[in-house]
C-alpha cells in the first residue's frame, strides 16, 4: 500500500479545493491527514493543461475566482507557495446589441454611471449591502451557524433570498441594469424566476466591488499546487493516481471526509449508509450541465465594444429576457439556439499562458444534464454577435460536451459543475438537514453538495472538517 502508516486521524477523498481545504483544517489541528486523489494530478476543478496547441495553457474547468479571494483561503500563506492573483481592470463586461457594454467596475459609483437612469437605483440596491458586508461575511461563509450580527443577517437574507426576476423588475427600469442582473444571477444555473437566483447574483456583485474577480497567474493549477504545498508543510500526506471504489480499500481512520457528490458516496460507503439516509441521498437532484470550449487565438477577441477588453469575464446574452429564456431552456431539457455564454479572456492580463502575441479564451453555456450535443456553433455565433471576426482568430479549439465532463471528473454528474441543483430546497438542505454529517459515524461529505454550495472557496471542506473535529476530536 502507498501509505506511510496504517491508521490516520482523517482520510480525505478528493483533491479539489474543498478536499484540500478539509485536509488543511484537520492538519492545522495537529491531526494526521491522508488525502487521496483518483487522478495523477491534484486539483479537481482547478486544473490547467495544454488543451489546444503547445504553449497555450488553458484552465480545464474553472478559471475566474471571486469566491477564492473572499474565502478562508485568504488567511493561508499561499503566496509563499507561488500563488499570485491577477486582477483585470474590471471584473465583468456585458455587451449589448447597440454596440455599448455594461461594465461591472470595482467602484460602485463608476458601475452606476454606465447604467443610465438606473444609476441611483443601483447605488440604493448595492450600497447598503456593501456597507453591511463586513458584518455579514462570516454569516455568509457559514450560513447555518448563529450569526454574529443577527439583525444585519436577517435584513441581508430578506434582500437576497429572492428571484433575479423580482430584483430586475422591482429595482430597475432600464435594460442595462436588468441585463447585468441576469448575467450575474445566471451563475446560479436556475431559471431566473426561481428563488434564490438573486442571491448568487447579488453576492457575486458584492464580491466584484469588494474583492474583484481574479485569475491565478500561470493557470488555475497553481491554486491546487499552493494548497497542496501548504498541506504538506503541516504534515499532510497526498497520494495520487488511486481511484477509491470503496472505503474498505483505505487505511483505518477516525474520520473520512469525502469531496464527492452524494451519488458517489452511496457507492463507496456501501452498507455503511443506512437505508433511510440512502433514500434521501438518492433523491438529491443534479442540475443542467455545461458545454465548454477553449480556444487558442491568433490575437485578442475583436469586441465591437472595446471596453470589453478591460474585463476578465464577459457575459454574452443580451437582454434579461433573452438570458432568462436561455436558462429556462437548459432547465427544461432544451438546447438554446442563442445560449447565455460565460467567457473568460485571461491572457489579456496574464501573458504567461500563451506564446507572445497570442491569446486563449474559455467559455461555456448551460445545457440539459447529460447532454451529448456539441454547442460550438451556437456559442461561437454568440461571440461573433458581439465580436465580429472572432472565428478568424481561432487557431484551434477544444470542446467538452456535458456528458464527457463526468468522465473527466466524476463529481461533474451529467456535466453539472455545481455539485447539484441550488434551488431553495437544496440551498437550505444541502444535501440533507444533516449537511456534512451522515448517520455512519466518522463519514462526512465535504464537496459543493454541502453548504454553502458551488464555487471555488473551500468553505464546504473547511466547515465539514470543523464538524469532524468537533464530533471526534
Amino acid at each position: 500500500m502507498p501509505f506511510s502508516r496504517q491508521e490516520y486521524d482523517a482520510v480525505v477523498i478528493g483533491s479539489g479545493p474543498n478536499g484540500l481545504s478539509a485536509g488543511i483544517t484537520i492538519a492545522e489541528a495537529g491531526r494526521a491527514v491522508l488525502l487521496i486523489e483518483g487522478q495523477e494530478t491534484i486539483g479537481g476543478g482547478v486544473r490547467s493543461a495544454e488543451l489546444t496547441l503547445p504553449g497555450f495553457l488553458h484552465d480545464v474547468c474553472s478559471s475566474v475566482y471571486p469566491m477564492a479571494v473572499w474565502s478562508p483561503f485568504r488567511r493561508l500563506p499561499l503566496a509563499q507557495y507561488g500563488l499570485e492573483w491577477v486582477h483585470p481592470v474590471a471584473p465583468l463586461a456585458h455587451p449589448l446589441d447597440d454596440g455599448s457594454t455594461v461594465i461591472l467596475e470595482r467602484s460602485l459609483e463608476q458601475t452606476a454611471q454606465n447604467l443610465g437612469a438606473d444609476a441611483g437605483r443601483y447605488v440604493r440596491l448595492m450600497g447598503p449591502l456593501l456597507s453591511a458586508w463586513p458584518r455579514l461575511e462570516s454569516s455568509v461563509q457559514s450560513p447555518f451557524s448563529i450569526p454574529a450580527h443577527p439583525l444585519a443577517a436577517m435584513r441581508f437574507g430578506f434582500s437576497v433570498l429572492r428571484s433575479a426576476s423580482s430584483v430586475a423588475k422591482h429595482a430597475f427600469r432600464g435594460e442595462r441594469a436588468r441585463a447585468l442582473v441576469a448575467g450575474l444571477a445566471a451563475h446560479a444555473v436556475l431559471p431566473l424566476e426561481r428563488v434564490p437566483s438573486a442571491a448568487f447574483g447579488l453576492v457575486l456583485g458584492i464580491i466584484a466591488h469588494t474583492q474583484g474577480w481574479p485569475f491565478a497567474r500561470g493557470g488555475s493549477q497553481n491554486i491546487a499546487h499552493a494548497l497542496a504545498k501548504h498541506l504538506a508543510s503541516l504534515g499532510g500526506e497526498i497520494v495520487t493516481g488511486m481511484p477509491v471504489a470503496s472505503l474498505e480499500q483505505l487505511p483505518r481512520a477516525r474520520a473520512f471526509l469525502c469531496d464527492i457528490t452524494p451519488r458517489q458516496l452511496l457507492t463507496i460507503a456501501g452498507s455503511r449508509v443506512p437505508a433511510g439516509f440512502r433514500g434521501k441521498l438518492e433523491s438529491y437532484q443534479y442540475g443542467p450541465g455545461v458545454c465548454k470550449l477553449d480556444w487558442a487565438l491568433d490575437g485578442p477577441i475583436p469586441w465591437k465594444a472595446r471596453e470589453c477588453g478591460r474585463a476578465g469575464t464577459v457575459h454574452l446574452g443580451g437582454t434579461f429576457a433573452e438570458i432568462a429564456y436561455s436558462e429556462r431552456d437548459a432547465w427544461c431539457g432544451r438546447h438554446s439556439e442563442r445560449p447565455f455564454v460565460l467567457l473568460a479572456q485571461p491572457t489579456l492580463f496574464d501573458s504567461t499562458r500563451a506564446p507572445a502575441g497570442k491569446h486563449t479564451a474559455w467559455a461555456y453555456c448551460h445545457v440539459p444534464n447529460g447532454s451529448t450535443l456539441d454547442m460550438t456553433d451556437a456559442i461561437e455565433k454568440q461571440i461573433e454577435r458581439f465580436a465580429p471576426g472572432f472565428r478568424r482568430r481561432i487557431l484551434k479549439r477544444s470542446v467538452r460536451v456535458a456528458a464527457s465532463l463526468e468522465g473527466y471528473n466524476p463529481n461533474l454528474i451529467g456535466g453539472d459543475i455545481g455539485g447539484g441543483v441550488a434551488d431553495l430546497r437544496q440551498f437550505l438542505l444541502r444535501p440533507t438537514r444533516q449537511f456534512y454529517r451522515t448517520p455512519a459515524k466518522g463519514i462526512y461529505l465535504c464537496s459543493s453538495s454541502t453548504p454553502p454550495g458551488p464555487g471555488v472557496h473551500g468553505l464546504c471542506g473547511h466547515l465539514a472538517a470543523r464538524a469532524a473535529l468537533k464530533d471526534l476530536f
